[in-house]
């Protein structure tokens, strides 16, 4: 039998649709996972037969083809675990198929059925929010995903408590978006700096005009002071553009420790030593000491 889920992968900071079918059919025991898969994908397959075998579900001696569409996208990462399981179920008739219908799923599955978080949720849930969809994602994950209003995020903590929400239809969680903070910008502000009367206008100049700004002097001229007080007299975020900052975050995997939407302009102090590739974002995240996020 054949089944799909909904299911999205992330390129730089933008989510893209991924459909997860899959076709379970007679023949010798054999797993096959197609559409472009990283390793981390294709190693799915012990964790999806574990965590079903563990939470109470059955996996047939049967053949087992797994497609990741489109074909020529590439996946990466552990976030296709919980949508192969929840397909494999309505393929071996262990669920009924209505349940994935219009839902959506992202999340990584333990050996013994917990779901683990994953990085770049918030693109997903913005992607999937757009078209006012549902989406499941892992517990630890569920504080940005309701960022996004327009979704129905449901944020199970097992693969049991998964299905369970996909056959009771439970998978609004509103009650999350009250924990998220809306923090003051604590920064320096511009009218605490004494004296640099041309370098103050040059920072009102170009804040009001929406102009580029470079700032030259030798070491404690109030170069870097200078620069943190910008922050403090740009207009404020809009919505989108505070979720388009926390998304950066989101792939980096630095919302570990909770959601921050802050409606002030974020400032990045490079150290005067970074490379061109850390300062764009070209490595796997941020180092210490080379770059720092406010």
């Amino acid at each position: 039998m054949l089944a799909s889920i909904r299911s999205a992968t992330v390129i730089g900071i933008d989510a893209c649709d991924v459909i997860v079918e899959v076709d379970v059919a007679p023949g010798l025991p054999n797993w096959t996972i197609v559409g472009l898969a990283s390793g981390a994908v294709k190693e799915s397959r012990e964790r999806v037969v574990a965590a079903l075998t563990n939470s109470g579900y059955t996996m047939p001696a049967r053949r087992v083809t797994v497609n990741l569409a489109p074909a020529d996208l590439p996946k990466a990462g552990s976030r296709f675990d919980l949508p192969i399981a929840l397909a494999l179920l309505v393929a071996t008739n262990q669920i009924d198929p209505l349940c994935i219908a219009r839902a959506a799923a992202v999340g990584e599955l333990a050996l013994d059925g917990t779901i683990r978080p994953v990085r770049g949720v918030l693109p997903i849930a913005r992607l999937v929010g757009a078209r006012h969809g549902a989406l499941l994602v892992p517990r630890e994950n569920a504080a940005e995903a309701s960022l996004v209003s327009a979704l129905t995020v449901g944020a199970p903590g097992t693969l049991r408590e998964a299905v369970d929400q996909l056959e009771t239809g439970g998978l609004d969680c509103p009650a999350l978006a009250a924990s998220v903070q809306r923090p003051l910008n604590d920064g320096p502000d511009l009218s605490d700096v004494v004296g640099q009367e041309l370098a103050r206008r040059a920072l009102e100049i170009a804040a009001a005009g929406d102009h580029g700004l470079v700032l030259t002097g030798p070491p404690g001229s109030g170069k870097t002071l200078l620069a943190r007080c910008m922050a403090g007299i740009l207009p404020r975020l809009l919505e989108s553009e505070a979720l388009e900052v926390i998304a950066v975050h989101s792939v980096a995997g630095l919302l570990a420790g909770g959601v921050a939407v802050s409606p002030d302009r974020p400032f990045r102090a490079p150290h005067h030593t970074i490379s061109i590739a850390g300062l764009v974002g070209g490595g796997a995240g941020p180092r210490p000491g080379e770059v720092s996020l406010a």
